[in-house]
């Protein structure tokens, strides 16, 4: 296993994956992204990992029979590169528990919404519905649980009254690319660690998830 290797799955677009991409470049990440994988051989991220030097894998979703069979071929894929660490980068499949058990306590995810709540999909729409009045994103470890493995930072965002989805999803997505490359950071430089179903940052369990807020990181005790 390569220490300062990782490995970015993606479905679509790949906004996050640029950031992770940009983050590698200036230094605030201290590793290599060995490969980008995608679910689907039409994603837009492919270019922007061809772009970048790094290998662009297609493992489709569309000509597997079931999860497992899937899922089977998805690590083959992802084993050939040995990462430290497997990263979801808008990865729109559940994957299987063989999978996530594979890859224990090195998976991140990035979630827009602050979990607990609003796990699942179309969060910034069932925001808006609830009236809640702030909203955000969250980077979690993988479980076996959907959306439910434990936090490890979150960054808020105000919810205006005027706000449609796709303009709240936007302010989203803006602290998204701040708050995963430096989770990516924290755990390859050997600083974030999963022990026992706890967060650790710099060997200290985390009560609370690390917030984002106002330009600056604040710990749980500091609130």
């Amino acid at each position: 296993m390569a220490q300062n290797s990782i490995v970015v799955l993606i479905s679509g677009t790949g906004t996050n994956l640029q950031a992770i991409i940009d983050a590698t470049r200036d230094g605030r990440i201290n590793a290599n992204i060995a490969a980008v994988i995608s679910n689907r051989p039409d994603a837009k991220g492919l270019d922007r990992a061809k772009q970048a030097g790094i290998d662009a894998v297609v493992v489709d979703s569309n000509t597997s029979g079931d999860r497992n069979e899937y899922d089977a071929r998805l690590m083959a894929a992802i084993d050939r590169y040995q990462p430290a660490l497997v990263v979801l980068a808008g990865f729109m499949r559940i994957l299987g528990d063989e999978f996530i058990d594979h890859y224990c306590d090195r998976i991140l995810n990035i979630h827009p919404a602050l979990l607990p709540d609003f796990k699942g999909l179309h969060t910034h729409r069932r925001v808006l519905e609830a009236g809640k009045q702030v909203h955000g994103a969250s980077v979690h470890f993988v479980n076996n649980e959907l959306d439910s493995g434990p936090v490890v930072i979150q960054a808020e965002v105000p919810v205006y009254k005027d706000d449609t989805e796709q303009l709240l999803a936007a302010r989203v997505l803006e602290k998204e690319h701040i708050i995963y490359p430096m989770a990516i950071s924290w755990f390859v430089d050997g600083r974030l660690k999963l022990n026992d179903n706890e967060v650790l940052l710099d060997n200290n369990v985390l009560p609370k998830p690390v917030l984002w807020k106002e330009n600056q990181l604040i710990l749980s005790g500091q609130r």
